[in-house]
């Protein structure tokens, strides 16, 4: 294989030095080349510079860009939350969205083209599975989306939350994931970059043995008893006793906690007997849950529950000594909200 055909975008550096010294160049270029990508953000080789001709004619050329993703349409909610379309090579696309607050800016990352979990209440995943992303597309999402940062943002936050089912793609979301808290690339704190799981348990030891369990872990529950996940979260086989073990087992650092997602339906999973049976389920664990009322779209017939129930429902956790936060409904002009991602661009 020649280095034109290699995903260059995804290669750790010690990697790239390898690849370099397998082709007889000097291993210092393998530095430079990944600095330019993932310090500087730079993909397209006519504008590295400081690289021989040589060396860039090996890679491709100088029309070669190394990000193998490019955006598509961009659409701004009237809370500032974007959402693009990333357009991939093949002719198949994913979506991408970022999402300000108080100074932070967050970037909700796809990791496969449909998704074979099947939410019921999940709109991305009403299309079926398609194809795994690779590691380049992935984080290629990062490198598209920049162009449409607004003026003073800067990436402070990344999370695995977009389109598929993060641990169905193991490999090329670890190697994202390594790729954005590398300190001399992207460089964002293990603790800023969150990765996503309906509740695949291998994937949870895996990532816990990988990362010594500093990859911050959000777990998709959606339910405290099994019929009503069964319900929810059809495309699961994995029990919830089975996900409570492999959270008992994962080397999580002190002072940090797993993120339980929690969205509420509307007479499915919003009860008072629910919200118990979630106390319990939780009660050895140390978890923060963010509750999310649902997004209703138009192929599901869903409801959103109402304002006091979710309160009745919250106070019920936080008597319990649970932490509860409520996730703000962001991008829902634009169906960017969690849960409508490959919906109808705007009303």
């Amino acid at each position: 294989m020649s280095m034109e055909d290699i995903e260059i975008i995804s290669l750790e550096p010690d990697k790239l030095k390898k690849l370099l010294k397998e082709n007889a160049i000097p291993q210092y270029r393998g530095e430079q080349l990944f600095d330019w990508i993932h310090r500087r953000y730079v993909t397209k080789l006519s504008e590295m510079n400081n690289l021989p001709k040589d060396f860039i004619n090996l890679l491709g050329g100088t029309d070669r860009d190394l990000c193998p993703v490019t955006a598509g349409e961009v659409f701004t909610s009237s809370d500032k939350t974007r959402k693009m379309e990333i357009l991939l090579k093949d002719g198949l696309k994913v979506e991408t969205v970022l999402i300000p607050e108080n100074g932070k800016l967050t970037q909700c990352i796809s990791s496969q083209v449909g998704c074979s979990v099947g939410c019921e209440f999940c709109r991305s995943g009403k299309f079926g599975f398609k194809r795994n992303l690779t590691a380049g597309e992935i984080l290629g999402q990062i490198f598209a989306a920049r162009e449409f940062y607004f003026p003073d943002e800067h990436l402070t936050n990344v999370v695995f939350m977009g389109i598929g089912e993060p641990f169905h793609n193991y490999d090329n979301v670890l190697n994202a994931y390594q790729l954005i808290c590398n300190p001399k690339g992207i460089g964002l704190s293990s603790r800023k970059v969150t990765i996503s799981t309906a509740g695949i348990t291998k994937g949870i030891e895996k990532l816990g043995i990988d990362t010594d369990g500093k990859a911050a872990l959000a777990i998709s529950l959606h339910a405290a008893t099994e019929d009503v996940r069964k319900k929810l979260v059809p495309g699961m086989k994995t029990t919830l006793e089975e996900i409570v073990k492999a959270l008992k087992n994962y080397p999580l650092p002190q002072r940090r906690r797993f993120t339980i997602e929690y969205v509420m339906v509307k007479g499915v999973n919003d009860s008072d007997q629910d919200a118990r049976a979630l106390v319990r389920l939780l009660s050895t664990l140390r978890v923060k849950i963010n509750l999310l009322p649902l997004n209703e779209h138009d192929l599901s017939d869903l409801q959103t529950p109402d304002e006091e129930r979710v309160l009745a429902f919250t106070r019920i956790l936080t008597d319990k000594g649970l932490s509860v936060f409520m996730r703000k409904k962001r991008g829902n002009d634009i169906n960017a909200a969690c849960g409508q991602l490959l919906g109808e661009k705007s009303k």
